[in-house]
């Protein structure tokens, strides 16, 4: 059980930290969302986003993270 619970607090850790990210920069990050490779197809009465590189980005870090994270503990 211990160790399920320093998974929860790490989370809970990081998911402060990224809240307090956001909140306090979020005027500074409008260009996550809208590089080049992120679809966006506007319509009349339809409208379509995929934020492909966005999210590559995303999980190029994420796994860097989890990978610094593995290496120290």
């Amino acid at each position: 059980m211990k160790e399920i619970a320093k998974i929860l607090i790490f989370g809970g850790g990081l998911l402060l930290i990224t809240g307090l990210i956001v909140y306090f920069l979020g005027d500074k990050l409008k260009w996550f969302g809208n590089l080049p490779g992120d679809i966006r197809v506007e319509r009349p009465g339809f409208s379509f986003y995929m934020p492909i590189t966005s999210m590559v980005l995303l999980s190029v870090v994420f796994s860097a993270v989890v990978w610094l994270v593995r290496k120290l503990f």
